[in-house]
């Protein structure tokens, strides 16, 4: 692409992994206070700290560094399985997974869940994780394709069902108890309140945070790497892009607004991933016999629509 098309993409790219990066901090400060009642920002730097030692995974130890995300998922999925056992019969998921919007605000919150579900960022650093070089024999690139769809679809549907997890098991225990739960704080006892000590779900809130601190400063590199040719030590990456969430949280901005918002700058990092990604894979000249199918194509132009339009409507919502 043209030098300022790709520093262009590299900006938004930065700016897509930082909103990560808040969401981090957020979580799992918000996790540490429930757990132990430490203050916020207290909470972050010891989020930060640990984001640090997580970071001895170098990217050369790969294979370490996706054992611990997996570990840490298999936490989060956990949690939030306990919890909605606890919380009974699931009677009325399928119903509530007909789609409706209820005013803009739930129009915020879907398309926050869908930045939080694919992540735009991971997009660049799961292609780097999987990339086979050029020279390889095809069937090899056809085995490494394979590969990396079904770990695709393994992530993006174990992140859908933590995401299912959590609105079933609000929907569960608060609907029509006559507490409310706007806020993580609220939410953590409301569950309290209805099922009993609710550590699993703070455990699961902080697991995800930490996976995330990880994920987040990788990608980064990649991405730097991938549009400028150009790399930080990643110590020092993952201290800068610590500053703004630890900056958002000394300023006392509202934990959970803050967390939504971060979810839903992601989900407006989609497009600027899919459309290249779509552009490139579409193209024989690139892609040579691994070219999309027709049909790949069209779906990818339809899901890129959607996401592009929930996104608009979001912005002229508001500039109203």
């Amino acid at each position: 692409m043209p030098g300022p098309v790709a520093r262009g993409l590299w900006v938004q790219a930065e700016l897509v992994a930082m909103a990560t990066d808040l969401a981090e901090f957020v979580g799992g400060a918000v996790a540490l206070h429930l757990l132990f009642g430490m203050p916020l920002l207290p909470a972050a730097f010891v989020v930060a700290g640990c984001s640090l030692l997580l970071l001895m995974l170098a990217p050369e130890g790969r294979r370490r560094f996706e054992t611990v995300t997996a570990v840490l998922l298999l936490v989060i999925l956990a949690g939030f399985a306990y919890q909605s056992c606890a919380a009974g019969s699931w009677t009325g998921a399928l119903e509530g997974m007909r789609p409706r919007l209820q005013g803009t605000d739930s129009l915020l919150l879907t398309t926050g869940i869908i930045g939080a579900t694919v992540m735009p960022h991971v997009i660049y650093l799961r292609s780097s994780l999987s990339r086979v070089p050029a020279d390889r024999p095809l069937a090899r690139k056809r085995q490494a394709l394979r590969a990396h769809r079904t770990a695709i679809v393994v992530a993006l549907g174990l992140a859908g069902l933590v995401n299912a997890a959590m609105l079933v098991l609000a929907a569960s225990t608060l609907h029509g108890s006559g507490r409310t739960a706007e806020t993580l704080d609220g939410f953590h006892r409301g569950l309290g309140d209805v099922l009993g000590p609710g550590a699993a779900f703070a455990l699961a809130l902080l697991a995800s945070g930490l996976a995330s601190a990880g994920v987040g400063t990788f990608a980064g590199q990649v991405i730097m790497r991938g549009f400028l040719h150009r790399q930080v030590p990643l110590t020092l990456r993952r201290i800068l892009t610590m500053t703004p969430p630890l900056a958002v949280l000394a300023l006392g901005t509202d934990p959970t607004r803050a967390l939504v918002l971060s979810q839903v700058v992601l989900s407006f990092g989609i497009p600027f991933a899919l459309v290249p990604l779509l552009l490139f894979t579409a193209r024989r000249s690139v892609m040579g016999p691994l070219v999309n199918r027709p049909s790949t194509t069209v779906a990818a132009v339809l899901v890129c629509a959607v996401v592009v339009g929930l996104n608009l409507f979001l912005v002229g919502q508001a500039l109203l």
